[in-house]
Parts: C-alpha cells; structure tokens; sequence
C-alpha cells in the first residue's frame, strides 16, 4: 500500500507537470534550482519586471522562438546581469545563461531553443544588488532535442563557425540599439540517430559567445544544445561612438570563430 502512494504520488506530480497547472510540482526544476541558487529567495512577478515570451503550442519543437526582456532601470549601479533560460523536461535544463553590463543598454535578449517534451520555460534575472525576478510558461512541443538536422551534414560542416552580424534600424549615440547575431552551427545535441548507419550524431555545440562594442563587453553567453541549429541571438548595445561590434564563439570542441562590424552612429 505504501508502495502503491507512493506511486500515486509521483503520478500526479508528473500529471501536473505535464498539464502545466503546478509550476512548482517540477523536481527537476527544484534541483536546477538548488544548484543555481541554493537558497535565495526568487520573486514571481509579471510584465511590469520581466517578460517571457513563448508559444503555447510551438509549431517546430526544433526551433521554438524564445524572448526574455528586462522592464528594470538598466543603469551602470543598477541594472540585471544574468537572464537565465531553463526548460524543465530538456535532458539539459540549464539552457543558457546570458550576461550583461551596462553597455548593454537593455537586458533583452532572443533566441529560438529546441523543447523535448511538455515542459515549464523559465526566465530568471539577477540584478547586480541580488535580487531573483522570474517568470515561468508552459510550452508544449516534444521531440525538439532529437529532430533531425535541417540542413545536410556536409554543407554543415562546410559552413560551420560562419558569423553573421547587422543592426536593425537607425543606430543612434548614445541610445539601445538592436543588433542579430547569426552563427552558422550545426549544434548537435548528441540525440539524433543517422537512419543508415544507426548511429548518433556525435554531440557538438555552441558553447560560449562573448560581444564586445569598440574593445568594451556588451553580452556573454553560456549556452547548451537547447539552443537550435545556427544559434541566432537577438541583443542590444549602446554606441557611444564610431567602433566595432565583436563577437567571438567558442564551441564544444573547442573551434573558436571571430567577427566585427563596423558601426557609425549618428545624433539623435
């Protein structure tokens, strides 16, 4: 009998989970939680702090569309530092990490993530006086981590640690600028079988990011293969004056790739 409750038990934990009703039902997210930040209080709070943008019902599990966006003061003494991105069910929860400083302008950031199964999506920001803010939605997709690649693995692999960078709109001193940040990557998560030889791809991903605006650090990332293929990230920047814009990646096999663009701004 004490067998059989405690198996009820896990059966509607698990049913919450995958109904969306109980965000707080997720084991997985109380360790990842645990080992994140031990035992500092985090805040729920709505759009008027943080906002998380995700579909209800993702139309690509492989390529799910994900944006986490500030609404605090972003100043030099007061501003948020990390957004963290976890996807409860994902085999790897910790999906990225991103950094900020004040030239960053705005803690905003896109993305696109790949989502094994129903699952919770987590933003959780950190502020540099410590404070946790998060929000939480329920996504449901399944089969993303081990979807097939869309592109050839060959011209993959030819293309591989090709960088793509532009700003969007008029580039304005002094001002947030939005600026994409394009990686041509497979970003092998390791699940995906080759149906001829019955094989798994080996795992190989983007690991870090690190961007820069004229030599000072605008945005750096730790990321996992979460992340979909040709990682895509979606920032801001302040310019405040002619430089370059600079990313540099480093991925899972240690391969590192750099490239700059010339940015001019001009008066408001």
């Amino acid at each position: 009998m004490i067998a059989s409750l405690a198996l009820g038990g896990v059966r509607d934990a698990r049913a919450a989970i995958m109904s969306g009703d109980d965000p707080a039902a997720s084991e997985i997210w109380q360790k990842v939680r645990a080992s994140l930040f031990e035992a500092r209080p985090i805040e729920d709070v709505g759009d008027e702090a943080l906002v998380l943008d995700a579909p209800v019902r993702a139309e690509d599990a492989a390529v799910v569309p994900i944006a986490m966006r500030a609404k605090l003061p972003h100043t030099a003494s007061r501003h948020v530092e990390k957004l963290y991105l976890v996807i409860d069910n994902n085999p790897s929860p910790i999906s990225a990490i991103f950094s900020f400083t004040p030239n960053s302008g705005r803690a905003d950031v896109e993305t696109r993530v790949r989502v094994d199964e129903y699952t919770f999506v987590r933003a959780i920001a950190e502020t540099n006086d410590g404070r946790l803010l998060m929000r939480t939605r329920f996504v449901k997709a399944s089969g993303g981590c081990s979807a097939p690649p869309g592109k050839d693995p060959q011209a993959a692999l030819a293309s591989l640690g090709k960088i793509k960078m532009r700003v969007d709109g008029k580039v304005v001193l002094h001002q947030p600028t939005l600026a994409q940040l394009m990686i041509s990557h497979p970003n092998d998560s390791g699940m995906v079988m080759d149906q001829l030889t019955r094989t798994y791809t080996p795992r190989r991903f983007v690991r870090t990011v690190k961007v820069s605006y004229a030599g000072q650090p605008v945005l750096s990332a730790d990321l996992d293969f979460s992340i979909s293929e040709n990682p895509n990230l979606r920032f801001y920047f302040v310019p405040n004056a002619p430089g370059q814009l600079t990313a540099e990646v480093v991925d899972t096999h240690q391969a590192t790739w750099k490239s700059s663009l010339d940015v001019t701004p001009s008066a408001a």
